[in-house]
């Protein structure tokens, strides 16, 4: 057996651009893991994938010509079933020997053959045999008729192969896009696998205009990559080929001057590296009066219609340079970079248009159009939306401000939905609310006002920045809280990965603006806030609702470090300001660190159980008659608590939660006292009501930060 390594290519039609990377990872992914499946490849071969516009490729490390022999036991069946009273083989045995492929032309040999062994109560017989190694060319072909399964193919096409056979004719078959080319190669030697009607050789196709020869010879697997670079003009990997794209677009920028660089874009650098096989980045401009459109409006269309990277100034300013990642390489790229400027030319003149345009009506003025813009069948127009994102946002901004706050965040709700109605957000659906932010300014509303247009949507997704003033704060709570309740309240909820109306985001932006700009605001009081807004159109959800802000604040808690259990034991109280969330879990794991913590955290959770049975004869009140306390140990730890509650209690109002738990842990010697030397259930009922009573006392004072008794093993 020896080992070279293998090289697998397939050469197709050009790729869907934003899925290149998955499927090239998958491709390669897929086929190691399968090889090695096989015993052809070990655990310390190394995969890498390569994938361009027209190829996905695997190289892969120290695989063997063939797989090693493995040795099998294999259960046959009972001894009592297998073999008669004499010890010799029954026709059952024999036949599933036969089977197997064993020589049973000798039955006393093929049984002394077997081993006995115990399984279970019986004993059964065993059978050892060799199962040969896969050959390379049986392995790699199950390899790869695996990794083409299972390719995350976003859409597949059918198209048509003419037969290998003596009749003429044509089989269908499915894919991503038509295949032209095999490649299997182990070492110099070419595999003879096949796949979507191709077999395999030693040669592929390098860059359509520039490659130096066609087709492009690979000698062997390991000068894959230096060869299609060398002979066929094309970058090969996915990584390099990005790397490459991102140094010359460095380079084009300082070439710029004045501190241009790149706008930084990661999904437009991978869907431009899946595009181009050869990058080769040139400079271009559009001319300077394009730049009284708003740079959002540009930077959009230049990056979504063109694939183009705008330059921005040392301030972040857009300027009238912007990049161009071409495929081909002429000596003369004037007519490249001609044919770029007068594509993006009429493109910007749109743009231009469109702000003209809309400049011409007050965003006042639009409000009555919402009324005409379906929101949703079971909740009515935007129209209607804005009219209960007012009255939430009102609600919201008494609490938060003065008679002012009201006033911005007032009107900020009635005119942040209006730049739907635009030509420019019409066109560009993405500018919702930047433009509104635009027009607001444009129609002397100032930037109070304008800024909380532009943000209302704020967070748009994880790592966003929140909005910039409080009106602004104001109207995106407002905003999530509508869809949330509305959504809920008709029953419109996410199901695994379907989430059409982004509510697990609008979640998330609650929590996010209640945490992060530390709002004195209850959860529970603001969403049953919301309902009345919305009159008969939806049933209260709030609890269901409530349960699912407090999933996704776990969920975001435990992202950022913290335990299942610490993150429980705070969420389980449905604390109402989360912006003291995470001062209680600091407090908790504080508190876990403490020598009494264990102890406490086992004692909280029996006084949990002994008062919730004693529940289900009525409520246990926390009160303590001294009178009937007959144990000393009892007298002890009333005293303790006498004693240590209300110094605990004035922390936690203080908000020392840390503090506050660490005042009570001194109750574990009177708790364990208790528990060793008191009959909590005692016959006498006036007894067991107050030791209840006590219990009632102690539960209360240690669980105000969290519910300790998830802190018990």
């Amino acid at each position: 057996m020896t080992t070279q390594n293998l090289l697998v290519e397939l050469f197709v039609e050009e790729l869907p651009p934003k899925a290149l990377q998955k499927l090239g990872d998958a491709f390669a992914t897929v086929l190691g893991d399968q090889l090695k499946a096989l015993g052809l490849a070990s655990a310390a071969s190394v995969v890498t994938p390569f994938a361009s516009p027209r190829r996905l490729a695997a190289h892969v490390t120290a695989v063997a010509d063939k797989a090693a022999d493995k040795a099998v036991q294999q259960k046959l069946m009972p001894v009592t079933v297998g073999l008669d009273k004499d010890g010799n083989a029954t026709p059952a045995l024999l036949k599933k020997l036969q089977a197997l492929g064993a020589d049973v032309s000798n039955p006393a040999a093929a049984v002394a053959a077997l081993k006995r062994a115990q399984d279970g109560k019986a004993e059964a017989l065993f059978y050892d045999s060799v199962v040969p190694g896969a050959t390379l060319a049986v392995g790699l072909q199950k390899a790869l008729d695996e990794a083409i399964a299972k390719l995350p193919i976003p859409k597949v096409m059918s198209y048509q192969l003419e037969t290998d056979c003596e009749l003429p004719g044509w089989t269908s078959v499915n894919f991503v896009r038509p295949a032209h080319g095999l490649v299997a190669l182990h070492g110099s030697t070419v595999v003879p696998v096949k796949a979507l009607g191709l077999t395999a050789g030693n040669s592929t196709t390098g860059h359509r205009f520039e490659a130096a020869v066609s087709p492009v010879v690979l000698a062997d697997a390991d000068s894959y990559a230096a060869t299609l670079q060398k002979d066929g003009a094309v970058i090969a990997s996915f990584a390099e080929r990005k790397a490459e794209i991102a140094r010359q677009l460095a380079a084009a920028a300082a070439k710029v001057g004045n501190g241009a660089r790149p706008i930084e874009d990661e999904a437009l650098l991978d869907e431009v590296t899946a595009l181009v096989e050869r990058p080769n980045v040139v400079i271009c401009q559009f001319e300077e009066q394009f730049l009284g459109v708003p740079q959002e409006c540009l930077i959009l269309t230049m990056k979504a219609n063109q694939k183009y990277f705008p330059l921005l100034d040392a301030a972040g300013k857009l300027t009238n340079k912007f990049l161009v990642v071409s495929n081909i390489s002429p000596e003369d790229t004037s007519f490249v970079t001609g044919g770029n400027e007068r594509v993006v030319r009429p493109r910007l003149a749109d743009a231009k248009f469109f702000f003209d345009q809309d400049r011409k009506k007050t965003l006042a003025s639009r409000v009555e159009g919402l009324g005409k813009v379906v929101y949703h069948n079971k909740l009515g127009t935007q129209g209607e939306r804005v009219e209960r994102v007012r009255a939430i946002a009102k609600a919201i901004a008494q609490q938060l401000g003065d008679a002012q706050l009201v006033a911005d965040a007032d009107q900020a709700a009635l005119l942040a939905k209006t730049d739907l109605v635009t030509d420019m957000v019409g066109e560009f659906p993405e500018l919702q609310g930047i433009m509104g932010g635009y027009y607001a300014l444009n129609d002397g509303l100032g930037e109070t006002v304008a800024h909380a247009i532009e943000d209302h949507y704020k967070p748009r997704f994880a790592g966003d920045a929140l909005p910039r003033n409080t009106a602004g704060v104001v109207v995106a709570l407002a905003d999530k809280l509508e869809t949330l309740v509305g959504m809920f309240g008709i029953g419109n909820l996410p199901t695994g990965d379907r989430d059409p109306f982004a509510l697990r985001r609008h979640a998330l932006g609650v929590i996010r603006m209640l945490v992060e700009k530390d709002l004195p605001l209850d959860l529970n009081a603001l969403l049953a806030g919301a309902v009345p807004a919305f009159g008969d159109k939806i049933t209260d959800a709030s609890a269901q609702l409530a349960d699912f802000i407090y999933d996704r604040l776990a969920g975001s808690l435990r992202e950022q470090g913290y335990s299942a259990q610490e993150v429980d034991a705070v969420l389980a109280l449905r604390p109402q300001r989360l912006a003291l969330v995470e001062k209680q879990l600091a407090a908790v794991r504080a508190f876990a660190a403490l020598p009494e913590s264990p102890a406490l955290a086992a004692a909280n959770k029996r006084v949990g159980n002994i008062l919730k049975k004693a529940e289900v004869e009525g409520p246990v009140d926390a009160h303590v008659n001294p009178q009937l306390l007959q144990e000393k140990a009892e007298q002890d730890l009333f005293a303790a608590l006498q004693r240590f509650v209300p110094e605990a209690n004035a922390q936690f109002e203080a908000g020392d939660y840390t503090a506050s738990l660490q005042t009570l842990a001194v109750l574990r010697a009177p708790v364990d006292a208790f528990f060793d030397d008191v009959m909590v259930n005692a016959e006498q009922l006036d007894l067991r009501l107050n030791r209840q009573g006590l219990l009632k006392t102690l539960h209360e004072a240690m669980n105000r930060v969290a519910d300790l008794s998830r802190l018990a093993v």
